[in-house]
This record gives C-alpha cells, structure tokens and sequence, in this order.
C-alpha cells in the first residue's frame, strides 16, 4: 500500500477459497507482519477460512515498510488511509473490520478520517488513549520492568532494520539475563535515543501537561465495537476509559474482562471475535440456516472448552472471575461491605507480625476497637525501607508473570505491613477499583507505597489478587498529608470463611524503580546514593473500599 505522502506500508493478504466477495479484516502492527499478533491469536489463514480477507500491515518504520518509526503520532493519517485502501481490494464487499492487542489496538482508534476512511466496526484489545496512564505508568511512578522491556523490543526492531548485528545482540543478552533492568537505559540512549519508549521514561510522570493522551473522533466511537480486556493488563484502565467514552458518545460497546494477562489468554477469543465481525460485516442471512456467498461456516473450535471458561458472545458485558474462572454477563449492585469499606488498625505490630494488623468493617461502632487503637499513637505502624533489599514484586498486572500468586513469604518480611480481615461470615464479590485513603510521610524527601490485596484461603495460603502502587518526590513526601492509592480493578469471589488482607511495602522492584529517597526521579535499580526511608503510617482515619466500575453499579 502507498501512503498519501508515498510511503510504501508491507501488507500481507489471505483470501479465503471461493469468488467472493468477502469482508476485509485489518490488522496494523510494529513487530513485524509475518508474526501477525499469534502469541493471542489465531493465525490470519484461520480467519480466512472463516470467511474474512484478512490483511496484516507493517506500519510506517517497522517490518518491511518504508518510512521512519514515529509511534502512535504517526498513526492517525497512515489508518484513515490503510481503511479507505482495505475497503477496496479486489473480493472486498466493501466492509472493513479490525482487529489487534496493545499497540495493534489503539492502531485501530487512531483514525484522522471520516466516511469510508473509519472501519465499519472494531475489535481493540488492551490498549488505551492516555500515553501516560495507559502505557507508561501510574501513582507517579514509570512502569519499569515493563516499559524497558517493551522499549528495548522497539530498539531492537530498529537495529535489524538497520542491520546492526552487534547492538541487537546487546538487547538481546541484556533482556535474556535480566541486566537490562539496570542498564536498559544506557542501551536505549545509544540505540534508540529518539525512540518512544525513551521518550516516556525520562517524562516525569506527575506533569501530564509534558504527556500525549490522543483523541478519538465520536464517530469511530459510535461504530460497533467490542472492547477485549484482562484483569491482569497493564492497560485494563485503558480499556475501560475507551468504554466510557463510547458509551458518552452514543455508543453500545460490547467489554469483555478475562482473567488474562497481556499475553495469556488462556485459549483466547477467535470464536467470540468471529462471531462479532460476522454480525457487523454482513449483511442478514437470506434464509435461516443459510450461509452467504463467500462465507462457510466457522471452524469448530477444538476442543472445545468448559461454559464456564468460555467468554459469552452477543452479550453487552461479560467479567471473568478470576479465582473461579466464571464468566457472568451482568454487574451486581455493590456489595455494601466492599462499598463502606474497611479501615486499618494495629498496635504497631503489622510489620512484624503479619497477623496482627486489622482490616475493621468501617460501618463497625468505633468503640469496638478502643481497645485495640486507644490513641494516635498507637494506631500507627512504622515501614523502614532498607535500599538493599527492596520489597520483592511478583504477579499483578506489572511483573512478568503476571496473575494470582502465591505471597506468603513476602508477608512475613519486616517491612511489609499486613492488615486481616475477619473471616467471612458470607461469599463475598469484589468487583472494581480497590482503593485506599491514609496519612503517610517519611524522614526523606521521597518514599513509595506498594500495596497488595489478597485473601486468605482455608488451606493457609495467600493468594494475591491486584496490586497498585503511589510514589512522592520532593518536600512533600515529609509532610504529615493523607495520601490516596489506587490499585488494579478486579473481579474475585471471596468465600465463607476466607479472610481478606491488605498489605503495603515501601518497595516494589523491578514494578518499580527503587526510590532513592532523595527527591529525584527513580531511573533503575539500588544505587550509591539510595537512602534508608522510614515511612509512617498514621492509620487514624484511613479507609480501605472498592469503587463500582460502571456507572452507579
């Protein structure tokens, strides 16, 4: 394809068997088109054979396409352009749909036309439209572990494009024995000094005035759409930011949340995916039972997996469970007691003893806990981060394995403080955005808060569920202030009998660069100048709750 400007963009077709015609089904993609997204999806021979002439694009800089690599800025003219091109391919019936994950995902929504420059309907999956809180970072803190990696992987496309065996050796040793957490920096300022990934991680992320959030035209946003995210996805906020939009602008979005990671979707969702491309793509079936010209059936899928872990389609929402693996079709009401909330309380000891700290139901009379937090002082738990062993992270949605993991061990370590809830008298479902208000300072000129929900099963374990962190820098982080954290939305099912804990830690590495505690901006790991951080928590006051995350649900 020839871009406007002349620009020759690779693109691969697949045509299914038969004389058509056939609706188009796009994909654009940096990685290369021959990988065309497989690692979660079907190869795009298998949609051909479901009836879609499917193409799959280098965009501009990447692959085998001409042109210089700009990021998402480049992508609003070039995907107006490549729709208009794809509508009228030779077996096209002149409909368009795409399809895609991360930044095969927000391709889609990068649009700068109208008319028949947009698709006819779209299928983005976990990506979002904020450079800075859906890809970059969150509480004040760059996503680190994550956002190296994934710039190093952009680094290092460019160094084969420009055949440069030698540096993209050096990414790659540095990524396979993990010293590119402490040197991926360097190697990106020698390699791709212009580069996006770069770009974001020296951009502070308490200026969003410095960040990029990109516009979506209405239209696009009207046109039917089925939003694909994972409750252990970086850029789940992403995803369901994109459907209040489209829900603001008059659109019907379809959202499915999985208990999926941003590269594990667990037998992924080609089937749901056909299903809603087939309904928006063509035109009614002329006789029940009947197939149009061009389009045979679908594929059987095999082997087919249980209701329980299969993603409803035709449905307007559909949330997995993600201790379960249940799929229900509806939010709930809030749960009350996930609604008023909990708050901390300890003698001093949650740090120490991991079973000491409390989680009080916050609609409980006060006076209940007079004796257990008589006074100011001791309501209130001290956390000293020690730089030289910072607070392991592990699962969430950051690390890279992410999910539910098990995080005993880490609980008993002395700078993590841990607040238990009493046993369930009832299941309880949390479903949405956990967050937590509580006065907070240090003795340096910066600290982080890591926090960790999990619950206690009956067997002993501890199960983490999501995580979120906060970061301060500067004079403030001294301050006796109250400092709001929020952390990743979920959906569990707590039963009978289990208990509920939430934890925080002053560290949460390789997630995050370790704070040097001297007011600068975090860039990697333990340093010379990496200051011991007390940090105390005045838990006086403090709330623990869940908000809903669709509407007044």
């Amino acid at each position: 394809m020839m871009t406007p400007d002349g620009v020759p963009l690779a693109s691969r077709t697949w045509t299914p068997a038969g004389s058509g015609p056939w609706p188009v089904l796009l994909m654009r993609q940096p990685y290369g088109l021959a990988i065309a997204s497989t690692v979660t999806y079907a190869h795009p021979s298998w949609y051909a054979r479901q009836g879609f002439l499917v193409v799959v694009q280098d965009v501009r800089g990447r692959g085998d396409s001409g042109g210089a690599f700009a990021g998402f800025s480049q992508e609003g003219p070039d995907g107006a352009a490549a729709v208009s091109w794809a509508r009228n391919l030779p077996g096209s019936n002149g409909k368009v749909g795409t399809y895609g994950f991360s930044y095969q995902g927000l391709s889609q929504l990068l649009n700068d036309g109208d008319g028949a420059c947009l698709p006819d309907c779209l299928v983005p999956a976990l990506c979002g439209l904020d450079e800075r809180l859906h890809w970059a970072s969150e509480g004040g803190a760059h996503w680190w572990s994550l956002g190296l990696g994934w710039a190093l992987q952009l680094a290092a496309e460019g160094c084969r494009r420009r055949q440069d065996r030698v540096a993209w050796l050096e990414i790659r040793r540095s990524l396979e024995s993990g010293a590119y957490l402490r040197d991926g920096l360097l190697l990106l300022e020698r390699h791709d000094p212009t580069g996006m990934g770069l770009t974001w991680l020296r951009c502070d992320p308490e200026r969003p005035e410095l960040w990029r959030r990109h516009p979506v035209a209405e239209t696009l946003l009207r046109r039917p759409m089925l939003l694909v995210a994972g409750w252990h996805d970086p850029q789940l906020r992403g995803v369901l930011d994109l459907h209040r939009l489209a829900l603001a602008a008059g659109g019907q979005p379809e959202l499915r949340i999985g208990a999926w990671s941003h590269l594990d979707w667990q037998g992924g969702i080609d089937s749901l995916q056909v299903e809603f491309l087939r309904r928006h793509l063509q035109a009614p079936l002329p006789n029940p039972g009947s197939e149009p010209p061009g389009l045979p059936p679908p594929e059987s899928p095999a082997p087919a997996q249980p209701a329980s872990e299969t993603a409803p389609a035709a449905a307007q929402l559909a949330l997995q469970c993600i201790r379960t693996g249940r799929w229900q079709t509806q939010a709930p009401l809030p749960n009350a007691l996930a609604r008023q909330g909990w708050r901390l309380a300890s003698s001093g000891l949650a740090a120490i003893r991991s079973d000491e700290g409390r989680l009080l139901a916050a609609s409980q009379d006060r006076d209940q806990s007079r004796d257990q937090a008589q006074d100011h002082d001791q309501n209130s738990v001290t956390l000293v981060h020690d730089p030289w062993r910072p607070t392991p992270s592990r699962g969430g949605h950051l690390g890279p394995e992410p999910g539910v993991v098990e995080r005993q061990d880490l609980d008993q370590r002395s700078e993590v403080a841990c607040f238990t809830a009493a046993a369930l008298a009832t299941p309880l479902r949390l479903l949405g955005t956990p967050r937590l208000r509580l006065v907070a300072w240090a003795d340096q000129p910066g600290f982080d808060l890591w926090a960790c929900l999990s619950v206690l099963t009956s067997t002993g374990a501890v199960q983490q569920l999501c995580t979120g962190g906060l970061r301060l820098r500067g004079e403030r982080a001294r301050a006796q202030q109250e400092r709001r954290l929020e952390l990743q939305p979920l959906d569990a099912t707590l039963q009978c009998g289990e208990r509920l804990r939430l934890c925080l830690a002053p560290a949460a590495w390789p997630a995050f660069a370790v704070n040097p505690g001297d007011g600068s901006m975090p860039q990697g790991g333990v340093g010379l100048q990496h200051r011991v951080i007390t940090i105390e928590l005045a838990l006086n006051g403090s709330l623990f709750w869940l908000d809903p995350l669709f509407g007044a649900n």
